[in-house]
């Protein structure tokens, strides 16, 4: 009989205590927004997920992105890739030959994306509002 999704979490959880147990809910749900998004069928790659985690994170938090990822013990995109992993040792998702960490390390500066790059885009969305 397969465990329940939370009862692995749970169990990654005890062996791995740097990501809250939300974070890794928020992977799979970033994994299913980046296939429907992306209109990929079956395999995701770690450049991809990265890219879908963005706007998934700015569409679902959009300010509080920071705070958000602070709490769940992400600092980097790196952190992405270990829970990603995480999920791939305790068999919740599949990997092929030519994935790796490093796929993950390095995608995008957090700061620039989720806060400065943030505020620029409302900046732009607000200005826009005011010259119809």
């Amino acid at each position: 009989m397969k465990k329940r999704f939370e009862t692995i979490i749970e169990e990654i959880y005890e062996k791995d205590c740097r990501y809250k147990e939300d974070a890794y809910i928020f992977v799979m749900e970033a994994l299913a927004y980046t296939q429907k998004k992306y209109k990929l069928a079956k395999h995701v790659k770690g450049e991809e997920l990265l890219q879908g985690m963005r706007g998934y994170l700015l569409d679902k938090y959009g300010p509080m992105t920071m705070t958000v990822l602070r709490y769940w013990g992400i600092k980097n995109t790196e952190d992405f890739g270990n829970i990603v992993f995480n999920l791939v040792e305790n068999q919740v998702l599949s990997k092929t030959e030519d994935d790796n960490i490093e796929e993950f390390r390095n995608g995008y500066d957090f700061e620039e994306v989720f806060d400065s790059g943030y505020r620029k885009q409302l900046a732009k969305k607000i200005s826009r509002m005011r010259s119809v």
